[in-house]
């Protein structure tokens, strides 16, 4: 992957710091800590976990530096990263970024909504996913994999059926005319938009790693 325009080589020490968390190792590319970072950085969670696989390789003079210096030394690796933050800022990064070109595409998907704050894109793409793979008569609050995706997002199951009676009026093969929650009509629309008429798998395997971010 090519290298990202934000990308700096002091964030190699956060990195490693998350890739120390127990369980040790790469981090799923959508846990919680890594989005977050993710968030932090102004830099997609794709090409974080790209930067954590070679992280582990250790194949490079300067990882090998990198692994001495603060491998075995944990407070001196949490000293470095502390004052990274510090240097960034902390909570004023956009400070820090003053000047710089920032895409905000990724990191809509984890904010809420404006229209409707309980809900995020990521959620609306993880209940298009299963919209797919239920027919209209399914989508209703008992049905299991409702119920389940209920569970695992921490939202009503009548929620998940609302935002699917919206995606119906999205699908031009039902040309359903109103929606529960007009409100969200133009964000599902959003979502359909990128995904709908694409190829099914792509949403099916991001929809699949969200529910890492969602544990």
């Amino acid at each position: 992957m090519a290298n990202h325009p934000l990308w700096s080589d002091e964030y190699w020490l956060m990195l490693m710091q998350l890739y120390l968390r127990k369980p040790v190792g790469v981090k799923p590319m959508y846990s919680k800590r890594l989005v977050a970072l993710s968030l932090e950085l102004h830099i997609p969670p794709q090409f974080l976990y790209s930067q954590m696989l070679r992280l582990r390789q250790i194949d490079t003079p300067r990882m090998e530096r990198l692994w001495n210096t603060y491998g075995e030394n944990p407070k001196k690796l949490s000293r470095g990263v502390k004052l990274l933050r510090k240097k960034m800022g902390y909570g004023l990064a956009s400070l820090f970024y003053d000047g710089v070109e920032v895409n905000e595409s990724f990191e809509k998907d984890f904010k809420p909504i404006p229209e409707y704050p309980d809900l995020t894109p990521a959620m609306l793409i993880m209940i298009l996913d299963l919209y797919f793979r239920l027919t209209p008569i399914t989508m209703v609050e008992d049905t299991p994999e409702i119920r389940q995706l209920a569970r695992r997002l921490k939202r009503p199951a009548s929620l998940i059926v609302s935002v699917m009676q919206v995606f119906q009026v999205c699908d031009p093969y039902l040309k359903q005319k109103t929606a529960d929650i007009p409100d969200l009509l133009a964000p599902c629309r959003q979502i359909w938009q990128r995904f709908a008429n694409d190829n099914p798998q792509k949403l099916n395997a991001l929809a699949a790693q969200l529910h890492e971010y969602f544990k």
